[in-house]
């Protein structure tokens, strides 16, 4: 899952810049020279065709996307290219510097080698042309018959997005190429909305403009047996943060094209989140609905069910939506969603990731071999799946009552990075002669895509690689802001 920051530090004004102390002049010139040597090492040794994964061994030698990646494999989703791509231009962005610059472009390039023709991506992107796991690609290189299957299951589509439109930004919309691939994929998204303003997980064509009802409602059947749905991904989904990631991507095309269809686009979003709420008692939101706004089974694993984590990212989403249109009809679902999740947390704080409809009873999924089964214990569940949340909900809360009564209009939701002194030591310190920064495997970590590490074993991260080299930029740019306000 993609790392969240705090969503207060949405609504906090930031600090008067002239007011900063300028960071020491030893420090910043440390973090810079971190910073080229850790791009340097990370763009000619790691990268492949110009993109990544998320993790691999120290020597390189083997390296782990959802599963063992090949040479010829690049991920699409986070924390693959694109995070590692954002984090190039935040170097760029804060040096001027054309090597973070160029390591971003070959991100790019690798990302539109594979979009679709379907105008987004799959999670990842195969160079090798004999490959089963290549796709239909846009412009060549794949296979007619490959994979066409956009999606927005773990923020894939919306990742390479972003990355492509802050590129396309940077380079001021001169490189044509760039450009083009950025419009067919928000055109493309864009065809993926519903009528209703939600979005299936996976799109292969533009989706019936169906109306659907004003109002979610429970199941009038015995969900457990009935009901099921073999294309749950046709159907109107929120896994995994949609919501938050389809609303992100449209709130960055409205603000670089300034388009008001993308506004329209997100505000239809939030009409939608709005409708899928479900009623008393559980006035809150399920993972995946059918074009009746009902919920429905996804995998065998995933019932239909309310959920602690889509509800949480569906209310963060809704404030934003508040913060871009300053329409408090966004903020109306929040205090009874917030009400019965906070009566709703495990005795250790946590969220369940399920609900059973109506009873609101924690609902669990556990197995026999592959067959799986119904259960309110959560002792000894299966591990590849995150059964329990962090709660967000006091920061929710303290968020929606800054906010509620305000006139807000227009107010961009982004949230900035910050490194203080000590982090950036650190940071700096921890990078190796070669150029990397070293990760070590502990017995029982849980690792985005599941690697098979050995207890000790030391491992390269994209996220540990994005997240140093954002947080190195935002000290220069802290530097830089400093320095020109003094002036």
């Amino acid at each position: 899952m993609l790392r969240r920051l705090s969503l207060i530090a949405i609504v906090q004004l930031s600090a008067a810049v002239a007011q900063a102390q300028a960071p020491d002049a030893q420090l910043v010139a440390d973090a810079k020279i971190a910073l080229d040597k850790a791009t340097q090492y990370y763009r000619e040794q790691v990268a492949s065709h110009g993109g990544y994964v998320y993790h691999y061994s120290a020597d390189l030698s083997v390296r782990w996307g959802e599963g063992l990646a090949t040479k010829d494999e690049i991920w699409v989703q986070p924390p693959g290219t694109p995070t590692v791509g954002l984090a190039y231009l935040a170097a760029y962005e804060a040096t001027k510097d054309q090597q973070h610059l160029d390591a971003a472009r070959a991100a790019g390039r690798a990302l539109m080698h594979g979009q679709l023709k379907s105008g987004g991506w799959t999670n990842l992107v195969e160079f090798d042309p004999t490959s089963k796991r290549i796709g239909n690609y846009l412009r060549g290189g794949g296979h007619k018959k490959g994979n066409n299957n956009s999606t927005l299951d773990d923020g894939i589509t919306q990742s390479a997005l972003q990355f492509l439109m802050r590129l396309d930004e940077t380079e001021k919309f001169a490189d044509s190429e760039l450009h083009q691939a950025v419009v067919t994929g928000l055109d493309a998204l864009l065809a993926a909305q519903f009528a209703s303003g939600g979005f299936p997980q996976v799109w292969v064509e533009p989706v019936l403009s169906t109306e659907l009802p004003t109002k979610a409602s429970y199941p009038k059947y015995d969900w457990r047996t009935e009901g099921r749905i073999k294309n749950y991904w046709d159907m109107i989904n929120l896994n995994d943060d949609i919501a938050g990631n389809t609303a992100k991507t449209l709130s960055e095309a409205h603000r670089i094209y300034q388009d008001e269809k993308y506004l329209t686009a997100l505000k239809n979003l939030g009409e939608f989140l709005i409708a899928a709420q479900m009623p008393n008692p559980q006035p809150a939101w399920c993972q995946q609905y059918n074009y009746d706004l009902v919920p429905i089974w996804a995998r065998k694993f995933e019932p239909p069910a309310v959920t602690g984590g889509e509800s949480q990212d569906v209310m963060e989403t809704l404030i934003k939506i508040f913060l871009a249109t300053g329409d408090a009809k966004y903020l109306e679902p929040i205090p009874a969603a917030l009400e019965y999740l906070k009566k709703s947390r495990l005795p250790d704080g946590r969220l369940a990731r399920y609900y059973e409809l109506e009873t609101n009873r924690p609902l669990y999924m556990n197995r026999t071999g592959e067959q799986y089964f119904l259960t309110y214990d959560d002792k000894n569940l299966p591990d590849h799946y995150g059964w329990k949340r962090d709660s967000r909900l006091d920061a929710i809360e303290a968020a929606y009552q800054r906010l509620a009564g305000r006139p807000v209009i227009g107010v961009q939701g982004a949230i900035s990075v910050t490194a203080s002194p000590e982090e950036t030591r650190r940071i700096v310190a921890a990078l190796d002669d070669q150029g990397r920064w070293l990760s070590t495997y502990a017995a029982g970590d849980r690792l985005v895509g599941q690697p098979k590490f050995r207890d000790g074993e030391q491992y390269l991260s994209s996220q540990v690689f994005s997240d140093n080299v954002t947080r190195l930029a935002a000290l220069l740019r802290q530097q830089s802001l400093v320095s020109g306000a003094v002036k």
